[in-house]
């Protein structure tokens, strides 16, 4: 029922439309945020870990989740290790820190875009002889 066609990531967690969090959200598997969130959206460390939140939805703090799939707003810097996804209704109000970025036409940063080093270029840097 909640499976995007580009991603079959599984949505174990849905905040509503109507949905207010006041306080900061933790979650594992799937997050699905149609609703608001004043607080920090964290998952539980697992790399597959994906929020998605709707053009209805929005958080007013920091996302540190591996796989960010944005269609609606956030005020607050995103750190995503792995894939970040802006749709065309994005908007980002802070920095984004990110493995792969990718992005709709129409989807809006207002901050830096910082490239996280991937774990193989680290691999590789630390073994390379000095």
């Amino acid at each position: 029922m909640f499976r995007d066609s580009k991603n079959s990531a599984r949505i174990d967690t849905l905040i509503g439309k109507a949905g207010r969090v006041n306080g900061d959200v933790e979650f594992a598997g799937g997050l699905h945020l149609d609703g608001q969130v004043n607080g920090n959206v964290r998952s539980d460390g697992d790399p597959e870990s994906t929020l998605h939140v709707s053009e209805h939805g929005g958080i007013e703090g920091s996302v540190e989740v591996p796989n960010v799939m944005l269609n609606g707003s956030v005020r607050g810097d995103i750190y995503a290790t792995g894939r970040v996804v802006l749709g065309a209704q994005a908007r980002v109000y802070g920095n984004v820190h990110y493995g792969v970025i990718e992005m709709t036409l129409g989807a809006e940063i207002k901050g830096k875009l910082v490239p996280l080093p991937s774990a193989a270029a680290a691999t590789t840097q630390s073994e390379a002889p000095a």
